[in-house]
């Protein structure tokens, strides 16, 4: 009995050790635990959970065995050491950071993604994963593709600059291949807080339906995605810069307004543009020389003066310079056969044969394809070809002083393209790989080699492609070549506003459109000339306040003199950007240290106003001022005559545009000073001069001084306009500004405090310092209401000015 006893106790506990041995090898094949996070196979898929920060997560996949060794072109941030633990549960393995739980389920490999409280974000489908065998020019890979299930209403923004009129990006497919008009930028940004950036850079399809939204992408060794939690969208948008790359500081004078045209025929005539604004009394900052200052499309971006109309190019700069004004100039992603750069370039391998723009030798058109150009495009990928560009750029063009850089056709232009131009060769691989980084490969190696020239210039380009983490890189894209239209107006507001969504804060548009197809009497049609207007209203508030365009030159001068309605409206607007410089400049400081943006989707301000989530033409521009740009007709008149009709001006009646003002605040009429309640809808009377211009409760907006460029005068004597009726606070920022000593301190901060309760405004202790920094300055403190607008030729009388000498100031208002 003892012996059975003994024997029965022996093999239970054997039993029991080997059950536990068991269970211990099972947890073990389910994971490994790695440095970042965790590894597991799940039905032949090898995945990989890495926590880059306790709020970011990098998620790769791929066919069992093939090794995680992609390098990312976007991505510049490396893990950091986090904390986190991992645990099973069943099926499930919990890991957890401070801020996320990632959720692995080993059974169907579903990823769900939920806040440290258990709050569902994001969830992967079941069994959505795909890797089709593909063969990318001789090279095996995959075309990989993963869906996720989001909430039924739930609003998605991004995906790049589209030119589809959508806020809200749902319920659409996109076809992501760079293009003149469409920058793609593979990130999605949620108004529940969470930003994904799908990191592939080959020809994508994003689709969205009520049953999935996948990313789907024609050439990738692996699924690799980032998944960030930034509880808002200022915080999605820091962490996308925080993998991605922080904004630097543009000069202030970029600013200012800008002139341009397709485009200055001689050197004369680009000096002329600015002698004749200066003349009339309007701003300017900014001229732009276009294409063609180096001859003939055999020299096509020589980076050279070859054309004899600008006979002494470095007298050109010069001259714009001693009229206080600055001057850019363009170049592009091609070069033709004559040239230097083109044979320096073909002897290491390192240009295309796609066809680009252009693609005629001879300047007619349409284009006489009998004499081909042989214009092909450069490997901009290749690091040896970026040093050929700058060598010329630097040589031809640097030397003799331009301020900065017109990168035209960064995506590149790309015509009828076929499926052997994506096999062809680049220093990366196929084409096809890295088609969609192309512009963010050339912008960079510009950015790079200027900054390692020199740091007592910021470096400015302005470019019309754009790809995730370019922000980086210094430069403004522009919408591209847009056909002008009272629809095409509206359009780049959702562009303007789902591009900066991505992470990437500086874009504007051509002021009144390219192409003027649509109005064939041009600047003599009353109608293009008020859609000119209202789209110059919209440039104010957009980073870059350019004009720019074919068919008709659209100086100022051109749409009538002083007195005129057009002209009026056009020079008020000007001479208002130049008022809010101060504000802006302040704004482009919290873009760079706090990854701020500059234009604000109403998402980013008001997420818990479903009413505000899908308004496609309004936001706000910085922290305070909501903009509601008017974007149809309002003063045209047909009159028909025996041959045709003809649209002329007609003010007699002013009309309206409804605006929404968003919930939880109150709101001025930036004009008036009137005060509203959120949560309405205002009706806007809007003459040609007006639009609807709002200001948010708590709002303090410094006014600079009227001038005719942007340093032309000191700000030591500032308007202060207080917006009562909530707490706020504002952060004056000053600096040199044109150089990158600010990167090592060299700035001074202002922090003005409005305590609404005690009508009590703080200016406290300024900190930091510069060279040529004011010792003493009066600000002129005012506090705005109905008796006391806005008017911007009507100043208001400031309830109290007071001396600032960078000591802590409390005011009773």
């Amino acid at each position: 009995m003892m012996d059975s006893q003994s024997t029965f106790y022996k093999r239970f506990a054997f039993t029991l050790l080997l059950s536990v041995a068991l269970i211990r090898m099972t947890s073990a094949q389910d994971y490994l635990k790695t440095q970042f996070g965790l590894r597991t196979t799940v039905e032949g898929i090898d995945i990989e959970i890495q926590f880059y920060t306790p709020s970011i997560i990098r998620i790769l996949k791929s066919p069992q065995g093939k090794p995680f060794n992609k390098e990312s072109l976007s991505v510049i941030k490396s893990p950091e050491k986090v904390v986190f633990s991992i645990k099973q549960v069943g099926d499930v393995i919990h890991a957890q950071s401070k801020e996320l739980t990632v959720k692995l389920n080993v059974k169907n490999g579903q990823v769900v993604f939920n806040t440290s409280k258990g709050t569902t974000l994001l969830q992967e489908k079941e069994r959505s994963v795909a890797f089709t065998p593909f063969d990318d020019a001789g090279n095996s890979t995959y075309n990989v593709l993963q869906a996720f299930v989001l909430e039924k209403d739930e609003a998605i923004y991004g995906l790049g600059q589209l030119q589809n009129g959508k806020m809200v990006q749902r319920n659409h497919k996109v076809r992501m291949i760079q293009g003149n008009t469409n920058d793609y930028v593979p990130f999605m940004h949620s108004a529940k807080g969470y930003g994904l950036f799908w990191d592939n850079y080959s020809p994508t399809t994003f689709t969205d339906s009520q049953d999935e939204t996948s990313f789907q992408s024609e050439a990738g060794d692996c699924v690799d995605y980032y998944f960030m939690y930034g509880q808002n969208s200022d915080g999605v948008i820091a962490r996308m810069r925080d993998l991605t790359g922080t904004a630097p500081m543009f000069p202030l004078w970029t600013f200012g307004y800008w002139q341009s045209k397709e485009r200055y025929k001689s050197q004369d005539e680009t000096v002329g543009v600015v002698k004749k604004y200066r003349a009339l009394g309007v701003p300017i900052d900014g001229i732009i020389q276009d294409w063609q200052y180096w001859g003939n499309n055999y020299l096509w971006n020589a980076m050279e003066f070859l054309n004899p109309e600008f006979y002494n190019p470095k007298k050109m700069v010069d001259d714009v310079h001693n009229l206080n004004a600055h001057i850019i100039i363009s170049i592009w992603s091609s070069f033709g056969p004559q040239t230097k750069p083109y044979r320096e370039l073909d002897k290491i391998g390192a240009l295309y044969s796609i066809k680009t723009w252009p693609e005629s030798g001879s300047e007619k058109w349409p284009p006489i394809m009998d004499y081909p150009s042989g214009v092909r495009v450069y490997d901009a990928y290749n690091p040896a070809a970026r040093d050929i560009y700058w060598k010329y750029l630097k040589n031809g063009l640097l030397s003799i002083g331009m301020d900065g850089w017109w990168m035209d056709s960064t995506e590149p232009d790309h015509f009828r393209p076929e499926p052997a131009d994506f096999d062809t060769k680049t220093f990366l691989g196929s084409f096809r790989k890295v088609r969609n980084a192309y512009p963010l490969m050339t912008v960079g190696g510009v950015y790079q080699h200027q900054r390692a020239e020199t740091s007592d210039k910021r470096v400015f380009i302005l470019t019309r492609s754009a790809f995730a983490g370019q922000q980086r890189y210094g430069s403004n894209t522009w919408s591209g070549d847009v056909v002008a239209s009272w629809m095409a107006l509206r359009n780049q507001i959702s562009a303007g506003l789902n591009f900066s969504l991505c992470g990437i804060p500086y874009w504007n548009s051509d002021i009144g459109g390219f192409f003027l197809w649509n109005f064939k009497l041009k600047l003599e049609d009353a109608e293009y000339r008020e859609l000119y207007t209202r789209w110059l209203q919209f440039g104010t508030f957009t980073p870059l306040m350019r004009s720019h365009g074919e068919g008709a030159p659209r100086e100022i001068y051109q749409f009538g003199r002083k007195g005129d309605a057009v002209y009026d409206a056009i020079e008020k607007f000007i001479h208002l950007r130049y008022k809010l410089l101060p504000y802006i400049y302040a704004s482009s400081w919290d873009v760079t240290e706090n990854h701020s943006s500059m234009m604000r989707a109403l998402v980013m301000d008001f997420s818990k106003d479903t009413e505000a989530l899908n308004i496609n033409d309004q936001y706000m521009f910085g922290k305070s001022l909501l903009v509601s740009p008017v974007t149809n007709a309002m003063y045209v008149k047909p009159v028909i005559n025996e041959r045709d009709t003809t649209n002329i001006e007609d003010f007699s009646v002013v009309k309206s545009k409804t605006t929404y003002l968003p919930n939880h605040a109150f709101w001025y009429d930036f004009w008036t000073g009137e005060r509203f309640t959120g949560g309405t809808k205002i009706n806007k009377e809007t003459p040609i001069d007006v639009i609807p211009l709002y200001v948010k409760a708590g709002s303090i907006i410094p006014i600079g001084p009227a001038v005719q460029y942007a340093e032309e005068k000191k700000w030591d004597d500032l308007e202060i306009r207080i917006y009562p009726g909530a707490n706020g606070s504002f952060v004056l920022y000053e600096d040199e500004f044109d150089n990158y000593n600010y990167e090592m301190g060299v700035y001074s901060t202002i922090t003005f405090t409005w305590d609404d309760a005690k009508r009590t405004l703080i200016i406290d202790d300024r900190k930091g310092s510069f060279p040529g920094m004011l010792s003493r300055r009066t600000f002129q403190l005012t506090i705005v209401n109905a008796n006391k607008g806005g008017q911007e030729h009507k100043p208001s009388t400031p309830d109290k000015a007071v001396t600032y000498t960078g000591k802590r100031i409390q005011v009773k208002l």
